[in-house]
């Protein structure tokens, strides 16, 4: 599988799996993106339910057991965690492009 295919990520995309490295429902995701990025990063509940539908699809995250079964509970995968770091070495390599060239 080519998961270079995968990338690169968008913003939103990018948060909500490193929210779900922790299992978590639809309203822990929202608090949590806007956690992660100090308030930058905002999802409204129609985006980030497209999202989460797109993300299981594309087999990055899938819901898991929960106690509570008013609520859906979604966890990132395997395949999401290695997207996540193939990001995270390309999202890397772009800042040390920039800072070779004083930027």
């Amino acid at each position: 599988m080519n998961l270079s295919s995968y990338l690169p990520l968008t913003e939103t995309t990018w948060y909500i799996l490193v929210a779900l490295l922790e299992p978590g429902h639809g309203y822990y995701i929202m608090q949590k993106v806007e956690a992660l990025s100090d308030g930058n990063v905002r999802i409204a509940a129609g985006t980030m339910y497209g999202a989460i539908e797109n993300l299981r699809k594309q087999k990055l995250i899938c819901s898991v057991k929960s106690e509570d079964k008013r609520r859906k509970v979604y966890q990132t995968t395997a395949l999401g965690r290695e997207v996540l770091s193939l990001e995270a070495k390309r999202l890397r390599y772009l800042v040390q492009v920039a800072e070779d060239h004083n930027l």
